[in-house]
This record gives structure tokens, sequence and C-alpha cells, in this order.
């Protein structure tokens, strides 16, 4: 009898207990879902297109009702701004196509947002977003004359108005290039109507959110990689662990232009480059704060850099004091131009086979092009950007480290030429 007995408590424990561990694995699963689902859209407002019978809205509900329901939670559906407000066109306007017996674009252009956004969109035209994004792919060959004239009203544009077409993008085709220069550079290119840039690289449609264009995950579908690795660098920084661990109890959807300390305790991308914050005001133009121009082989400063300067440093002056900020800023123009010493090397480096041609006409044909390239324009590049964001990984080792191996190989590859060539090393 005993034995039983304790043969059914043990078996009436086990399954109580199988039972407790399948509620808390379901209960952690449910928690687990909703915490991954996040809110996808922003209900806090009403749905301005509830009980629409506008034709667009009454149609695209059955058709793409995604996107009828994230416009009508967005701002711009409570200020009364319609589907046809920034699709429908007149017959006659560029790249117009008949829908539904109107006239409309597919996507809007700069210029459709330009109506209500102006100043915005003024800024950015002027920005390195606009035309030096799209030209650095592209080149200037197939611009029109306004355009060009545009290009080099531009600081990146007076720095190099004669820009080629990428050799890289060139030698890819566009088979490869639609998936990969293009999906970034194209923020920059004209539309049919001659106005300028992508609004929605950034503004992703339909909802349009203000706390979506702010967070530093948008940036990052751009800013990646080894080439600039803006977004790698900011989640080294101090700024991006504090944003990682603090980040999503702060204020996303305050209103542009009155950011503070207050709502924000750490920089992001937004903020340090075109959020109103402190004494800065709001602008689109991204290059609106910088001192140097990070992106060229050899940096040099931008046209107006002590303006820049000033507006940069009124935004660091919120969390740090002067000395902090003198001292970095100090130490990182030392730094930039040490970088540009070594690829000044480079090219010193070099120079004899070019003297001598012993280099082919045709770009990337042999390996000592990428070793020179990548010298410059992912090492170099990355080292500069890791002092100025303070990402000591990246300026270390996948930058200045990088930078000694590669010119210790590039400088191999020439002796070797050269004494191939019969040539003195």
């Amino acid at each position: 009898m005993d034995s039983k007995r304790n043969f059914f408590q043990t078996f009436r424990l086990l399954f109580i207990g199988a039972i407790v561990t399948t509620l808390i694995v379901g209960l952690a699963l449910i928690l687990l879902t909703f915490s991954r689902a996040g809110k996808p859209l922003d209900t806090s407002r009403v749905n301005a297109l509830q009980n629409s019978t506008d034709d667009c809205v009454t149609c695209h509900a059955d058709v793409s009702p995604d996107i009828v329901q994230q416009f009508g939670y967005s701002t711009m559906a409570a200020a009364d701004v319609t589907c046809r407000d920034c699709h429908e066109v007149s017959a006659d306007y560029p790249a117009a196509t008949s829908h539904e017996g109107i006239y409309v674009l597919s996507v809007p252009t700069a210029a459709l947002c330009n109506q209500c956004h102006e100043e915005e969109v003024s800024e950015y035209t002027q920005s390195r977003h606009g035309l030096p994004a799209y030209v650095a792919v592209f080149g200037t060959e197939n611009l029109s004359a306004g355009l060009m004239n545009l290009y080099q009203s531009i600081p990146e544009g007076g720095y190099a108005p004669d820009k080629s077409r990428n050799d890289i993008a060139a030698l890819e085709g566009p088979d490869l290039t639609t998936f990969t220069c293009e999906s970034c550079h194209n923020i920059g290119k004209p539309a049919a109507d001659e106005s300028v840039g992508q609004c929605v690289k950034c503004h992703l449609r339909h909802q349009f959110s203000l706390e979506q264009a702010r967070k530093p995950e948008t940036c990052n579908a751009c800013h990646i990689g080894p080439d600039h690795p803006q977004w790698e660098i900011y989640h080294e920084s101090a700024h991006g662990i504090i944003y990682e661990t603090m980040g999503e109890n702060w204020n996303w959807t305050a209103e542009a232009g009155t950011l503070s300390v207050v709502d924000f305790q750490a920089a992001t991308c937004a903020i340090c480059h075109m959020s109103g914050f402190g004494a800065a005001e709001t602008t689109h133009d991204v290059g609106d704060r910088l001192t140097w121009y990070l992106f060229a082989p050899v940096s040099e400063r931008r046209p107006d850099w002590e303006s820049n300067l000033q507006r940069m440093q009124s935004v660091c002056f919120e969390c740090h004091n002067s000395n902090f900020v003198s001292t970095l800023y100090d130490a990182a123009d030392v730094a930039t131009a040490k970088v540009n010493q070594w690829v000044k090397n480079s090219q010193d480096i070099i120079a004899p086979l070019n003297a001598a041609n012993l280099l082919t006409s045709q770009p990337f044909d042999e390996p000592i092009d990428f070793t020179y390239f990548e010298l410059w324009h992912h090492w170099g590049r990355t080292t500069k950007f890791g002092v100025w964001m303070q990402g000591a990984d990246y300026s270390q080792w996948h930058g200045a480290y990088e930078m000694l191996h590669s010119t210790a190989e590039l400088q191999d590859m020439v002796n070797q030429k050269l004494s191939e060539a019969g040539a003195q090393q």
C-alpha cells in the first residue's frame, strides 16, 4: 500500500509540475511575442480615414489596406492632407501616368513635398543627401544645365564639380547597381520634373512617423559597412550605448525644434546632424554642422567650417563642458591630418608606377588597384569617422591598423612591379 501511495503522490506531483511548466512557458511565449511585435502604428491618434468616403481610400482599403491604415494614423492625414494632394498631377506633368480617370505620380517628388515643406526641401536640396549623393555614382554628364548649376552651388559640388561616373558602379553595371549603389545614392536622384531627392528614403511611407525618422536605425539603411560604418561606430560609442540601454524612454514624438536634454539624454544621428536641439536650429542639410570633407581621400575643410563648428558645438554644449568639446575637436583635427598624411604617403608610393606607365588605364583590373583604393576609401575614412564619432575599435582595428597593413602591402606590390620592369625601386 505504501508503494502504491508513493507512486500516486509522485505521479500527482509530476502532473502538477508539467501543468505549471506549460503555463509558465506559454506565458513567456506570449510576452515574448508582444515584446517583439512592438507597436507598428501610432494609434494614440484617431484614424483620420476611418469613415472616409474618398474614392482613393475606399478603393485602396481593399487593394492595399495596410497603406491606408498607416496613412490614416499619420499626422498628415490628421492635418487633412489627402492622397490626391501628394499623388495627383496634371496630364502633362513629367512622368505622370493615367490612373482611374486621373493622372498620378506613384512616388511623389520633392516638388510635390515642397508644396507644404518648402524650407525642408530647400535645405535638403542644398545638402550632401541631394545631388552629391547621386553624382557620386552616376557622375555629372547626364545632368541638365540647371541641375549642374544646382550641383555646383552645393559645398560638395563646388569641391568636385567634374565628377565622372563611379568606376565600381560602371564595372558592376545596372544589373547589380539597381540593388547596390542605387539603393542608397538615389536619395539624391533628380526626378523627371528636375526636383531633387527622395524624401521617402528617410520618411518611410505611409505613416511618415516622426519617431521612425529620428531613430538611428533609419540612418542604418545606408550608413553602414566598411567604407562608412557610422551605424557600427555609433553602437560602440558612449552615445550609442546610452541609446541602446535607455532610449526606449526618450520623448521621440516631441515637437520639432523644441528638443532638449529632458527629451534625449544622449546624441543620436538626428540630434547631431539635423534636429533642433538646444541652441541649434532644425535643418535638413546634413552637412550644415560638419567641419571637414571626411569622405574625401585627403580631407579638406568645408567652406563654412567655422560657422558649422559653432552650430555642432552648440549641440555638444547641452551635455558637455567647453573644455571637453574643444579638447576633442583639437585632437580629432590632429588625427584627421595624420590620416591625410598616410593617404598622401600612399600616393607617393604608387607615383613611380604612374611615372613609368606600369599601371593600365583600366580601373580595378589588377589587385594593386583595390589595395590602393581600399587604403583611403575603406580604412582611411573609417579611421576618421571613428575618431569624430568616438568609436575606438573602428579608429584602430578597422581603420588605422588596416591603413598601415595596406601601406606595407602597397609598397611590396609597387616594388615587385618595378623589379619586374627592371626599374629602380
